[in-house]
């Protein structure tokens, strides 16, 4: 089964993609239709970081994951992979790294151990955020399965950096160990290699070449055709549309489902703002031409 959704890096496959083809990274489902060239635009304003990424440039770095997995991990379809990071372009090129390679991937979001939630109040914008982690909790839990429990065979984990050795946090061991967030010349801990590190030997790497099934699994119980479901009924119940250019604040969702496979099944770009600065929100929607708002 195939849908209409370009593929980055040659416009060529379908979005069970966004899922299923992530194959070179991503359902750009309509890539090639974004009012700009950039399909996942990365701020944080807490360091002034600014990464924008073309749909082939996002199906390079996933690609390369991929090839980090299998060529030199020599993980194959199946195996098992965890994922503990938050909203990221990074994030982007993991998931659909590996759901490229056919690995099943198991999401789990930063803990909050009782710590209060996010201003829900509308002065805040608390309405259009309570509708938007509504979607979230409705189908973001349907899509990525169960984690996996202590004990279970992984062949990778991926951390973000301040998850390792939290005391929020249960997260699990891999045979393979990757850390992400790691601050300017900080070593990775102990028994995990720097993602980034480790993936760049691999850019340039072709896309793999084992196809994958919307029946195949991409995560425990869940089909990428499932997947895709999900993913577009994320992005029509928020209104989101082909050509649609998607603020999102990544506080407000960590769900890949709602800031990545949404948007991308949808043919929408994505402006992805980390720590966002609300005074500057305004010329940002200017200047990247936002369509629509989730902040």
């Amino acid at each position: 089964m195939t849908s209409a959704v370009p593929d980055p890096a040659d416009h060529a496959a379908s979005v069970a993609p966004a899922a299923r083809d992530a194959a070179s990274a991503s359902a750009a489902s309509g890539a090639s239709a974004a009012p700009v060239a950039e399909l996942i635009t990365y701020f944080d304003d807490a360091t002034g970081e600014r990464t924008g990424l073309t749909a082939s440039e996002l199906g390079g770095w996933a690609a390369a994951t991929a090839a980090l997995l299998t060529a030199e991990c020599g993980l194959t379809p199946g195996d098992r992979v965890a994922v503990l990071l938050p909203p990221h372009w990074q994030t982007a090129a993991v998931l659909l790294g590996a759901w490229s390679a056919g690995l099943e991937v198991s999401f789990r979001g930063w803990a909050t151990a009782g710590l209060p939630a996010a201003d829900d109040s509308p002065s805040s914008g608390g309405a259009a955020r309570g509708a938007f982690t509504a979607a979230g909790d409705s189908l973001g839990g349907a899509a990525t399965g169960p984690f996996p429990a202590a004990g279970d065979s992984l062949g990778a984990t991926f951390v973000e950096a301040r998850r390792v050795g939290s005391w929020l946090d249960d997260v699990p061991a891999g045979r393979h160990q990757f850390v992400l967030g790691l601050g300017a010349a900080e070593p990775p801990p102990g028994g995990y290699r720097d993602y980034l590190s480790a993936v760049r030997p691999h850019l340039g790497a072709a896309r793999p070449s084992t196809p994958v099934g919307a029946h195949d699994l991409a995560a425990a119980g869940v089909t990428f055709g499932e997947y895709e479901a999900v993913a577009r009924g994320a992005a029509a119940s928020q209104g989101i549309t082909r050509g649609d250019r998607v603020l999102i604040e990544a506080s407000r969702t960590e769900q890949p489902v709602l800031w990545l496979l949404g948007p991308l099944a949808a043919g929408a770009s994505i402006v992805l703002c980390a720590d966002l600065d609300r005074s500057r929100l305004a010329e940002r929607v200017a200047a990247e031409r936002v369509t629509k708002v989730f902040a």
